[in-house]
């Protein structure tokens, strides 16, 4: 599904643009399937969505102009339900480049240049890499590793980004 992306956030009074802010979203825990890409969650991943959601609204630190995932299933039921119980407004975008083993350039080029914030739920070792990337200027070795249903925050920094926080979900239960 193709969708027209925002125009960009305008520029503050100082000229700069705001910090763009990314969250990086693994999905939640899935039923077992012979088609990979057909894995919807199980009872539990749905459990787990609605605890992190849960956590996150009580600050509200997740706040995306948009929501990336991958075509998979279980990442867009994850994407589903965090825009559920979070209330959130930003639109889902089926997004090319963020299967488990797709290469992480990809995406880290299309995150670049935004100037919006942007949710991005998807797989490992793809987000580990993906984050590593991004943080570390190389997806190898992985600087990160995220659980399932696990987000990490990041922030654009001058040159590259910078980790804010991360939550995993045994830190919720």
């Amino acid at each position: 599904m193709k969708r027209k992306l925002p125009a960009p956030r305008k520029k503050s009074a100082q000229g700069a643009h705001p910090p763009a802010r990314l969250w990086l979203v693994r999905h939640a825990h899935a039923r077992e399937a012979d088609d990979d890409a057909a894995r919807p969650l199980s009872q539990r991943g749905c459990r787990q969505v609605r605890t992190l959601a849960k956590f996150l609204a009580t600050s509200r630190p997740v706040q995306p102009a948009e929501i990336w995932h991958s075509p998979l299933l279980r990442a867009r039921q994850t994407a589903q339900l965090l825009t559920k119980f979070l209330r959130l407004a930003a639109p889902l975008i089926e997004t090319a480049g963020l299967a488990p083993f797709d290469d992480p350039r990809i995406v880290a080029r299309r995150i670049n240049p935004l100037r919006r914030d942007v949710a991005i739920v998807g797989h490992e070792p793809h987000l580990s890499a993906l984050a590593s990337l991004l943080v570390a200027g190389s997806a190898a070795p992985p600087a990160f590793a995220l659980k399932k249903c696990a987000v990490l925050a990041l922030e654009r920094a001058p040159a590259s980004w910078v980790v804010r926080w991360q939550v995993s979900p045994e830190l919720l239960a």
